[in-house]
């Protein structure tokens, strides 16, 4: 009885420890199990910081990733329990590798002076360095910047604040099948390395910028829409090495897994720094509508908060931590009309499509959605904008007239486009003839927003705007 009696109180210890333990693991796990969004401000017509904010909360986001760490937002997020990511901007990344008191004098300025009030979790170094070809010195500082941020966080206690960088796709110079990804050579050996050994060695995420998207709408006859925006299809991908693909996501994040293990780093962990699905575009831009939008973010935010965890083929029942791209339309960011239509809300705050970030809602629970509309079949011309502002054109003409053979020889004096001489019409000539010759290699009809697309024949006379 006696014996009884004193292994009962050591049990019953341990039992309370296991429960404590128990609870702390299911506390942390549903602490992270959260969607995040990332909070562009790439606009002029955007809500104050106090209104995102509320926004945010509204709509149940458990992360917020920033892409700078701008004291008002920081401010804005104390204490609300949202996770935030702070970013060191591109251009900072130089003085940052150069010295340790520059990065000690980041950390203190924009982390430390905000923790932990708000709760900054990630502190991001630079944004798709290894995609800009213009400033490729910066690949090399990446590494250091990245190490010496990481000893001004543990120069401050603050250890458990992960240190990474988001890179786009095209760090990968095969990317299928899955099993063939692999980085760059240009970067491979110089840059991925010591940067997967600093992963690895500070447990820290590789975050990834991923859009099945672009990869779909790129070939739109190979790859099914519905295999891109986890629809129902009867088309899985099978890999050579037998791993069966239901999705475009999955395939290309084992790409990027396939890519790290041949470098010899099979065990870190994938953060998706950014991905989504565009709700407008231009009249070229195939699929960029509200339908597939609300479809693929729905279907993405069930899939990556799915219990238990669903990972990918070559990493199930891992939990990836996601953040969907944008938080609002960004009527500033250059390039094809898609560039400002990644919002999940309108400026004012009203929201795109219906969105559960909570992943409770079933497709069959939602407002029907507007149809999408047919692919547009027909011509198209670039032209100015009604709104566009006169003074920005001439430089916006001395570009286009730069690029190319003869782009602008219509609007010479005595050529068949030079009259009337008005800025306005030579510039819907200039813009027109640069976007027909290099739209398909990457050109937009943008002009920092001093164009626009038509569908109309802008020609008169003998003055022919070319089309191809």
């Amino acid at each position: 009885m006696g014996f009884i009696h004193t292994m009962a109180i050591p049990g019953s210890k341990v039992f309370w420890l296991l429960l404590a333990i128990l609870g702390a693991i299911i506390h942390a796990y549903a602490e992270d199990y959260t969607i995040g969004i990332d909070y562009g401000q790439l606009g002029d017509n955007l809500p104050s910081t106090e209104e995102a904010i509320h926004f945010i909360q509204r709509m149940k986001a458990g992360r917020v990733k920033m892409y700078d760490a701008n004291p008002e937002i920081l401010k804005s997020l104390s204490h609300t329990g949202i996770k935030v990511s702070v970013m060191v901007k591109n251009e900072d990344i130089a003085n940052v590798s150069a010295s340790q008191s520059v990065a000690d004098k980041w950390v203190k300025n924009n982390v430390v002076y905000f923790y932990p009030a708000t709760k900054i979790n990630i502190v991001l170094v630079g944004n798709e360095i290894l995609s800009d070809y213009s400033n490729n010195q910066t690949w090399y500082q990446l590494v250091p910047a990245m190490l010496r941020i990481r000893r001004a966080l543990l120069r401050y206690k603050l250890h458990h604040i992960k240190v990474g960088t988001p890179l786009a796709m095209d760090v990968l110079n095969t990317s299928f099948p899955p099993s063939s990804g692999a980085f760059r050579d240009d970067v491979a050996e110089t840059v991925m390395k010591p940067m997967l050994e600093f992963l690895t060695r500070t447990k820290s995420y590789f975050f990834i910028d991923v859009y099945p998207y672009f990869a779909w709408s790129s070939d739109p006859t190979n790859i099914s829409l519905e295999y891109a925006n986890f629809g129902d299809h009867d088309k899985n991908y099978t890999d050579p090495n037998g791993l069966v693909y239901t999705n475009l996501l999955d395939q290309q994040l084992d790409a990027v897994v396939a890519a790290m293990s041949k470098l010899g780093y099979e065990d870190i962990r994938l953060s998706i720094a950014e991905t989504g699905w565009p709700n407008a575009g231009d009249l070229n831009q195939l699929g960029a509508n509200i339908f597939n939008a609300a479809h693929y973010n729905r279907r993405l935010i069930r899939r990556m908060l799915a219990d238990p965890p669903l990972g990918t083929p070559r990493r199930p029942n891992q939990f990836i931590p996601t953040y969907i791209f944008s938080l609002f339309n960004e009527d500033q960011k250059p390039g094809p009309g898609t560039e400002r239509h990644w919002g999940l809300l309108y400026p004012n705050g009203s929201r795109v499509y219906e969105i559960d970030l909570t992943g409770e809602l079933q497709d069959s629970e939602y407002k029907p959605l507007p149809p999408p509309p047919p692919p547009y079949t027909g011509k198209l011309w670039c032209v100015v904008n009604a709104n566009a502002n006169v003074s920005s054109l001439p430089s916006a003409i001395n570009y286009a007239c730069s690029q190319g053979n003869n782009t602008c020889a219509a609007i010479q004096p005595g050529k068949p486009c030079y009259q009337p001489n008005t800025v306005i019409d030579h510039a819907s000539y200039a813009f027109n003839s640069y976007w027909q010759q290099f739209k398909n290699s990457g050109g937009t009809c943008y002009f920092n927003g001093a164009a626009t697309l038509v569908t109309q024949d802008p020609s008169r006379e003998s003055c022919r705007y070319p089309f191809t």
